[in-house]
């Protein structure tokens, strides 16, 4: 019990300060924005504590499945962490900062070629956008997409490499899919394939077509200004970071599908083998 609630403490804790990550390490004024993500830390936090701490699941998928969400929350701290490191280089240089703003300028101009990622989160900037807020976007977006993509690999790995969800002990469907109703909607190795590849698809394209779909918008619509450094880092991080948490979903929900169809093939050779002796 006490276990429980310190596990479910630290981790409401870790996730108010993932949130509050960039106003905390770029330096500014307080407006109604910083008070908004300090408002969202807190109930961020509180929803992650509320939901650790029980032993019935609400929301959070995989919760007792490890490493997928400890992966989410690296992959969104590190981008946090080195896109505030990048931009505090412009008002508080340090031998990190550069070193940092020169890998993520290489990295940058590495991912920007044509109908990549990079270029269109790039080609959705205005026409009137200045060449710092270009620059700032192609960093931004390239540093982050890599770290995503690196993400998604490393969940890979442990996927195939590494045994998971098995490696970590029994997985429980109800705890860790709690929104996935099995009794409804036809075979569930079916569903949790669909899904699983839906995920994957709109995961694998959306970096691509949002940027696209915000440009079309546009002209109705006044985009948010990607010069305001906070802006920048939430907005790329979000672009990134929710494809490549879909397509970590799709690759566990295709892996618990295969799990359940080799254990059906395993009760239906044994149930075989027993008529037959």
């Amino acid at each position: 019990m006490i276990g429980r609630i310190a596990g479910a403490a630290l981790r409401g804790l870790l996730v108010a300060l993932l949130v509050a990550t960039p106003s905390l390490l770029l330096p500014g004024s307080i407006t109604d924005a910083s008070e908004m993500i300090a408002l969202l830390a807190i109930l961020a936090g509180a929803l992650t504590f509320a939901e650790y701490n029980t032993e019935f699941p609400s929301f959070i998928e995989f919760r007792d499945a490890p490493p997928l969400n400890r992966l989410r929350f690296f992959c969104l701290l590190a981008m946090f962490l080195v896109l505030t490191t990048i931009t505090r280089h412009t008002t508080d240089p340090s031998g990190l900062t550069a070193f940092l703003t020169g890998l993520g300028g290489l990295i940058g101009h590495l991912t920007d070629f044509p109908y990549s990622p990079v270029r269109l989160a790039i080609l959705m900037l205005p026409t009137e956008a200045g060449v710092q807020t270009v620059d700032a976007v192609r960093i931004a977006a390239g540093v982050s997409y890599v770290i995503a993509m690196l993400t998604v690999i490393a969940f890979l790995i442990s996927v195939r490499v590494m045994g998971w969800p098995t490696s970590s002990g029994a997985f429980n469907v109800w705890v860790n899919l709690p929104l996935f109703d099995p009794t409804t909607g036809g075979d569930v190795v079916h569903r949790l394939q669909r899904d699983g590849r839906i995920n994957m698809i709109v995961g694998f394209l959306a970096p691509f077509f949002v940027p696209a779909l915000i440009k079309l918008v546009s002209d109705n619509f006044e985009p948010l200004s990607m010069e305001d450094p906070k802006t920048r880092i939430w907005l790329l991080s979000a672009w990134a970071f929710l494809p490549a948490s879909m397509m970590m979903r799709g690759l566990a929900m295709s892996r618990i599908a295969e799990l359940i169809e080799e254990k059906r093939r395993r009760v239906y050779a044994s149930a075989e083998a027993m008529q037959t002796a």
